[in-house]
């Protein structure tokens, strides 16, 4: 037995809460505080900043708006990298712990050049590396420190790290735009990068405690072999559908890139990318028994269940579309808004910005989940309505486009005149996140759960590279309403372009809703916890 797995052993083997896990927790709140406490002021920053004082006024709201998804993609995109650098060289931990110091050196580029447009930028690329690299593999790295004999802790840990990342939210999205208005920028981007240092302290001081799961072997039946000799399989008196269907997606990779102009570098890769796995994925499923014989029988099923759970990944894009914009385009939404100075009940003396009312997403979160846990789930069940997994993401994605159809309408409200005030903002906040409930807190532990044992941290990645292609798809849609036949075609509905879009990302995430429930029908659940 080696000393890892020995560790393992040992350290789990009574079936008791890990003793490591506080080190974990408390990471991920000062690191989410990090992130959400810069993130959260970073579009009300660049409306009124240096850094975009080149633009006319009216357009610096939508180049605020395009940055901060271009950003979020990049944040989600390079899980992709640090799930494979853990998996294959340097482990959970020291990948961790390494993208951590790139994280708080980019938060501290950007405290330090406010008036610098490059070295900004070169601070929120910094962040998206450090910040995407360490992603997936935290909320893996702790699955790491539970086995078979306490499995049944996890989902309750899960919650609560999903739950402590909502707390570091709160906070930061309630008290960063005050220090932002108040001592301005340069201490308000300094605040996220302290936190960040301390996230990064508190993780190493766990480190002798920690289940070390090593890297995984170069592997000759790894995923990509599996669906490469799939691909390239022939048998007598047969085509190869999937491997055509395969070079499309290919071709299609690389005229993407002739749109540039269009819609930018970041997003004719991100949409590369997309074509690349899905035509790619697709080939692949068609063809994939080619491969058994080549490879071992386990090796070809896991690559079949990673594929099931890409297409569930798939569905959840649209709710990444419309949950990411509440940092975007309900802030500018809010900005519009009237206080509510009137309300007996309003915070006035606490809430003087509209960018303050995401904290209402993390405050919200913190009741939620426990109230799910304790009343909504148990009640559900003892009604014989069980609460799957599936069934909750499904249900929660369908609550986003709620939450945007009603966005939509205070949208009309304002274009039509009327003096709304910013306390109605408080209802889609509140379907938004139950949605988000739903479909985040549940993809976490679904995630680590589905995925192979070679693949744990890339799958994670792919968990969060869905979250990427959710803000492609409000990137393309942004860039598309701006074209004359678009907008002209868009006023004959008689709805302006920011009304049009809202009902939009609405009516796509209900029509997902519906393609998500009849997929998770037949999805064959797995469990996938190491052995005790």
């Amino acid at each position: 037995m080696s000393d890892s797995e020995d560790l393992m052993s040992t350290a789990t083997q009574d079936g008791r809460m890990p003793r490591q896990i506080p080190y974990i927790i408390a990471n991920e709140a000062c690191e989410r505080f990090s992130f959400y406490g810069m993130r959260n002021i970073l579009t009300n920053f660049l409306i009124s900043s240096m850094i975009l004082a080149y633009l006319p006024e009216s357009e610096r709201a939508a180049m605020s708006k395009e940055v901060f998804h271009t950003f979020v993609i990049g944040v989600y995109f390079f899980p992709l990298l640090g799930g494979w650098l853990a998996d294959r060289v340097f482990g959970k931990y020291r990948t961790i712990f390494w993208f951590s110091i790139l994280y708080c050196v980019g938060q501290f580029s950007l405290a330090f050049f406010v008036d610098n447009r490059i070295g900004f930028y070169s601070g929120l690329l910094l962040i998206a590396l450090g910040s995407g690299g360490i992603k997936p593999l935290v909320a893996s790295f702790m699955g790491d420190q539970f086995d078979q004999s306490n499995k049944h802790k996890a989902k309750l840990v899960f919650d609560a790290f999903y739950w402590i990342i909502n707390f570091g939210s709160f906070f930061a999205s309630l008290f960063m735009p005050i220090f932002l208005r108040e001592y301005g920028p340069r201490v308000a981007f300094g605040i996220p990068g302290l936190l960040m240092v301390i996230a990064t302290v508190l993780f190493w001081m766990g480190r002798k405690k920690y289940v070390h799961v090593a890297p995984a072997p170069r592997d000759p039946d790894g995923f990509l072999k599996v669906s490469l000799t799939a691909l390239n399989g022939k048998r007598a008196g047969e085509s190869n559908p999937g491997l055509i269907l395969g070079w499309i997606g290919v071709a299609l990779a690389i005229a993407s890139f002739f749109f540039i102009g269009q819609i930018g570098l970041v997003s004719a890769f991100c949409l590369a990318i997309v074509f690349v796995i899905a035509l790619g994925g697709v080939g692949t499923s068609m063809q994939l028994e080619r491969a058994r014989g080549r490879h071992p029988d386990d090796a070809v099923d896991g690559v079949r269940a990673v594929l099931r759970i890409l297409i569930v990944f798939a569905l959840t894009t649209p709710f990444w579309s419309l949950f990411d914009q509440k940092a975007s385009t309900w802030v500018l939404q809010g900005n519009s808004m009237a206080m509510p100075q009137d309300l007996w009940w309003w915070p006035s003396m606490l809430v003087k910005d509209a960018a303050q009312m995401q904290a209402l997403n993390p405050i919200l979160v913190m009741l939620l989940i426990p109230f799910n846990n304790v009343v909504l789930y148990p009640l559900l069940n003892r009604i014989g309505l069980q609460v799957t997994a599936l069934r909750r993401m499904g249900f929660g994605i369908a609550f986003s486009g709620i939450a945007w159809i009603f966005a939509g309408v205070l949208q009309l409200w304002l274009d039509g005149g009327q003096s709304v005030s910013l306390a109605w903002q408080i209802a889609p906040y509140a379907l938004l996140t139950f949605g988000e409930v739903l479909v985040s807190a549940t993809g976490l532990e679904f995630a680590y759960s589905q995925a192979p044992a070679r693949m744990k941290g890339v799958i994670m990645a792919f968990w969060y590279l869905a979250v990427t292609i959710g803000n492609l798809w409000v990137l393309l849609a942004n860039s598309s309403i701006k074209h004359p036949a678009v907008l002209a075609k868009v006023a004959e509905t008689g709805l302006s372009a920011n009304a049009f879009l809202m009902f939009f990302f609405a009516g796509f995430a209900l029509i997902c809703a519906a393609m998500f429930a009849w997929y998770a029908r037949a999805y064959p659940m797995q469990d996938n916890y190491r052995s005790a």
